[in-house]
């Protein structure tokens, strides 16, 4: 992040035009996706709360707010920085079901796991890792940290731009579900921005999880509603299932960039395509070119191809990984796919990786003391499998459907296996403390959109807040690159020169978070994400 001589933070923007500038506060600062869910955070953290107990609490108001994204039917991981410098990682992916056999499958010709089907449907992860977090480093009891999501939900919300707008996208394919019909929608419709939207048969299932922990979720009347819902429409999913959930600790995996020291979750999340993505822009000089020209964008995403071509056949649960995610992050092994790429030319050969959808939310808190937490939850798409339980108001994740079905691939379907997650949350340290805590939504987009990110701030200069908006570019479904609004024609030109097809973006990527920690001013520089309704809030 650029400084000024006194250790202040440059103010680059151009004042004249709309935007943001980063939050900039002392005592604690929390940045959501959503204005009440941030809210929820910084007042736990001015009740005294840390940095933990104000993730949990806004990730439960974000499950109300933002149902559409995020819920207690998804996953969830954490990256934990301590004040002490230590950090940990908390996986919450689940599990397919146990009687989810590949050969059923093959059997019966599924080429992919449909996303709107119960073969889609795994474990939801995302309350077993609540309660775990909270354990081990939490200090309120979860009935205070739900106060704002029980109220949103028992007494409504008023629904906000994003959301609707994304809500109504989904009309159609909610319709067809019992549950989701009658819990998202009014009379057939999806309700507009600034509608109350009241969701009474969730609060009572948090009002239990709160009362009576992750037991309430994964025993008893609301899982066997689960998997009474998922085996009625054909699935496997079952009450042992949910009974046996897990969730783990786990080590963040680490590279250098930029005298940074980048850390992301182990597989089966994505995180490690980020860090090759990274690893191979070190070495083609991405710094060399100015932020918004050609040949930065060019660089980025020849990177990004080449990272991906490896997520696409190597990625799985690490232990039916052909290669060990320490060998893929290795600067060794990027100079074998940065030498594939030129500066002069696109390189064809480079298989486009194809282009799952996914629906998440990101958010980041840090506290008074200076723990960092980097915090994802998703349903994958939106509003999951669009499988959602009549009584208990819960929507199901559809991350099942990034299994593959063919036998020979490390990520196919197979019992109680945990599929290839696109979540990933992000952490930053410089000389052994935490420095950024960020993260970025937008499911395959993620890496690609973690890279840009770093990039903006740690190559650029550029604050959390200038990061986070600048424009960004990613491929479709077709292979086409896409520009964002903010990228100029003659870039787009540039690139087109350079053998990529390009094309104005029909809608944003993604959306994202991060807080830096100014170790020598003593303050807390946050941005949050105009792509969504975001809020960075700080005190």
């Amino acid at each position: 992040m650029a400084r000024c001589e006194k250790g202040g933070t440059a103010v680059p923007r151009d004042f004249q035009r709309p935007g943001r500038s980063p939050v900039i506060a002392e005592n604690g600062m929390a940045a959501t996706s959503h204005p009440l869910a941030t809210m929820t955070a910084v007042q736990v953290l001015r009740d005294g709360g840390n940095a933990i107990d104000a993730a949990i609490a806004a990730a439960a108001t974000l499950a109300v707010v933002e149902p559409h994204m995020t819920g207690i039917g998804g996953d969830c991981f954490a990256l934990v920085a301590k004040p002490d410098g230590s950090t940990f990682g908390l996986d919450g992916a689940g599990r397919a079901a146990s009687a989810a056999r590949t050969e059923w499958y093959v059997e019966r010709g599924f080429t992919e796991i449909p996303s709107h089907s119960p073969h889609a449907v795994t474990v939801p992860g995302a309350v077993k890792a609540w309660h775990t977090l909270l354990a081990v480093g939490g200090t309120m009891e979860l009935p205070r940290l739900f106060a704002d999501a029980l109220r949103y939900a028992e007494e409504g919300y008023a629904v906000a731009p994003r959301v609707a707008h994304d809500w109504a996208k989904q009309t159609a394919t909610l319709r067809a579900d019992e549950g989701a019909s009658l819990h998202f929608l009014y009379q057939g419709e999806a309700p507009l921005a600034g509608q109350r939207h009241r969701q009474p048969a969730l609060a009572r299932t948090l009002r239990a999880i709160s009362q009576d922990g992750a037991d309430a979720f994964y025993t008893g009347p609301v899982a066997e509603e689960i998997a009474r819902t998922v085996q009625a429409k054909g699935g496997f999913l079952s009450q042992d299932d949910l009974a046996a959930v897990t969730t783990g600790f786990v080590d963040p995996l680490s590279i250098d960039y930029a005298g940074h020291a980048l850390m992301e979750l182990p597989p089966s999340g994505q995180g490690i395509v980020a860090m090759i993505m990274l690893n191979i822009l070190e070495q083609i000089g991405v710094r060399e070119h100015a932020p918004d020209s050609p040949a930065r964008y060019h660089c980025e995403m020849e990177a990004a191809r080449l990272a991906y071509s490896v997520r696409d056949i190597l990625l799985a649960e690490p232990e039916h990984m052909p290669v060990p995610a320490s060998t893929l992050i290795s600067s060794k092994y990027a100079e074998g796919l940065a030498a594939q790429f030129s500066a002069g030319r696109r390189n064809d050969r480079i298989a486009i990786p194809a282009i799952p959808d996914s629906d998440t939310v990101y958010l980041t808190v840090v506290d008074r003391d200076r723990m960092a937490v980097s915090f994802i939850n998703s349903l994958y798409g939106a509003f999951g499998s669009q499988i959602v339980t009549p009584e208990s108001g819960i929507a199901l994740q559809n991350r099942g459907a990034c299994f593959v079905t063919d036998p020979a691939h490390p990520n196919v379907i197979a019992p109680s296996k945990r599929p290839l997650h696109t979540i990933i949350p992000a952490m930053v340290a410089r000389n052994g403390e935490a420095a950024i805590s960020f993260g970025v939504m937008g499911g395959s987009y993620q890496p690609v959109g973690h890279a840009h990110l770093l990039s903006n701030m740690l190559d650029y200069g550029m604050d959390p807040q200038e990061a986070i908006d600048h424009p960004r570019m990613f491929w479709d479904d077709e292979g086409v690159i896409r520009g964002e609004a903010g990228i100029e024609p003659a870039v787009l030109e540039g690139m087109s020169a350079l053998g990529h097809e390009t094309a104005p973006a029909e809608a944003p990527f993604g959306g994202g978070q991060a807080i830096a920690i100014d170790r020598e001013s003593g303050f807390l520089v946050g941005g949050s994400d105009p792509r969504k309704d975001g809020c960075a809030m700080g005190w």
